[in-house]
């Protein structure tokens, strides 16, 4: 049995949070000499010191709240006794203020993928079938497990395939300013490296999102070296005349897809260097040891992707707003740091259009987990980002254009920001979670990263990592980090399948409509 702990993030900070699992009992005495007033579960804080009614908690370094009440040394500080503060004002913030190093290049590490004629690289040979509307998903769904059972098997070099299922399409405001974030969403998540410049469209044929509009003359390529010209969209519209009966449909579905099928079993894996990895990082179900564990060794990594010269973003709005002075300041440019707080202030305006603020982000999973409030929440959130300067900023829905660490703008939601993510055009997604979720993509593979060694033991066929060995001593930050990024390389090289891979945990697309729904 392991003696009382508590870990604390800062020489300054006036909590800690109990490391111990199952909790620590009233009356425990740490080896510092302080002793528990309550019962404190694992992962809440306790305080270190008296602390005064209106005093500033401090974790990370930084306000988390002011105290409602007095709370003497020992005490268990929950959500109920801070009074959170305001948002950071977007006025008067550091621009582009932190200079550091630059961090030594990473070279001759590698991976094999799938070269793509755009020149981005897949990790998967994956046919997706993309869809323009909801109406279409049961015949998409009908069709897809035929050919996985019939033609799937005949062409051994690919993968999978995927149709690209949402709620988006019709019975929208489909001309609304807005409307430009899902449409470009989907188009771009067609075109992930993953389905290698193979676009199928199954239509409906009356819904506002016709086939032309979401993927224009000229979006997308087929990759075909003895057809160099791109023929047209290749679009099966289930109202069509020649379409005599449901089973009409699926042949043409099928048939269709047999073509594209064809094409990408011709394709092979071949070595390419680490920079061409687009990662995604992201955390859900998160906890007091999110910010403490994973996502530390998560930053890290990032730090090494960048080193190799791949491209890493993050994102999250709400879970990095309150630490907006921290990428302000880490901004490669006056642009790149505008840019990140254009992206606050249209979010912040989101938000109030709907009657609430960035506190209606934490759940109660979170709060169980030891996460009083937003921003202790996103202290921990922000540290995946790592050290590097913030080289660029995507909007909703855009495709990343640069290497380098790149802020991209999405909600938190667990289901929208992998989405998003998706058309960012990342080929590897990594997910850091505390309290747990079975979370995962069909069209990239998704690395899980458990916070608490007591989760990756009872959930040890769905986590991928377990950094609670952090916690626990068993292991460093810089340890965790080495070996996420030596495990992206084996998954991304087909080497090793994720546990979402193997079991096909696969949660559906999630289209960001801020526009209204008529």
């Amino acid at each position: 049995m392991r003696p009382p702990l508590y870990i604390t993030m800062h020489d300054r900070d006036n909590v800690a949070i109990v490391a111990n699992d199952g909790g620590l009992p009233a009356g425990t005495v740490f080896p510092s000499g302080l002793t528990l007033v309550d019962k404190v579960p694992q992962g809440h804080k306790v305080a270190l010191v008296d602390i005064a009614a209106g005093e500033a908690v401090r974790r990370y370094d930084v306000s988390i709240g002011r105290a409602a009440r007095a709370i003497p040394a020992g005490s268990w500080v929950h959500e109920r006794l801070l009074e959170m503060p305001d948002a950071r004002s977007l006025d008067g913030l550091l621009i582009a203020t932190v200079k550091p190093p630059p961090l030594a290049p990473l070279e001759g590490y590698t991976f094999e993928g799938y070269r793509n004629a755009d020149g981005s690289v897949g990790s998967r040979n994956i046919l997706a079938i993309t869809t323009t509307v909801q109406c279409v998903a049961g015949v998409v769904e009908f069709a897809v497990r035929r050919i996985k059972s019939e033609l799937l098997p005949q062409y051994p070099n690919v993968d999978d395939v995927v149709g690209l299922e949402h709620t988006y399409g019709c019975g929208v405001a489909i001309d609304a300013p807005d409307a430009h974030i899902p449409i470009r969403t989907l188009r771009n998540i067609s075109l992930n490296p993953n389905f290698g410049g193979e676009v199928m469209v199954v239509s409906l044929g009356c819904e506002k999102l016709q086939p032309e509009r979401l993927l224009p003359p000229g979006s997308f390529s087929i990759v075909d070296e003895r057809n160099p010209t791109p023929p047209e969209l290749d679009v099966v519209c289930l109202q069509d005349d020649a379409h005599v009966g449901f089973m009409s449909m699926i042949d043409s579905v099928m048939n269709t897809a047999d073509v594209h099928l064809k094409r990408l079993n011709a394709r092979q894996r071949e070595t390419v260097p680490a920079s061409e990895l687009v990662v995604g990082v992201q955390c859900g179900g998160s906890d007091a040891f999110s910010g403490v564990t994973a996502n530390p060794a998560v930053g890290f990594c990032t730090d090494l992707l960048v080193r190799a010269g791949a491209t890493v973003m993050f994102s999250e709005t709400t879970e990095v707003r309150d630490g907006i002075d921290q990428l302000t300041s880490r901004a490669s440019s006056p642009e790149v740091a505008d840019a990140m707080i254009r992206e606050m202030a249209w979010y912040d305006a989101y938000l109030r259009k709907g009657m609430v603020d960035r506190s209606a982000n934490t759940t109660p999973g979170n709060k169980k987990g030891g996460l009083s409030n937003i921003v202790e929440k996103a202290m921990g959130s922000i540290v995946k980002s790592g050290s590097a300067p913030i080289s660029g900023v995507l909007s909703p829905g855009e495709k990343v254009q640069q290497k380098g660490l790149i802020y991209a703008a999405t909600p938190a939601s667990d289901f929208i920001c992998g989405t998003l993510q998706l058309a960012a055009g990342i080929n590897l997604h990594v997910f850091t979670t505390g309290r747990g979720t079975p979370y995962g993509l069909a069209e990239v593979p998704v690395i899980k990263v458990a916070t608490r060694s007591d989760l990756a033991r009872r959930w040890h066929d769905l986590m991928d990592v377990n950094a609670g060995r952090i916690a626990d001593g068993d292991a460093s930050i810089e340890e965790v980090g080495w070996e996420l990024f030596r495990l992206m390389l084996d998954v991304a090289s087909g080497r090793k399948k994720t546990w979402a891979e193997q079991w096909k945990l696969h949660n559906a697309l999630v289209l960001f409509n801020p526009a209204p729904v008529t």
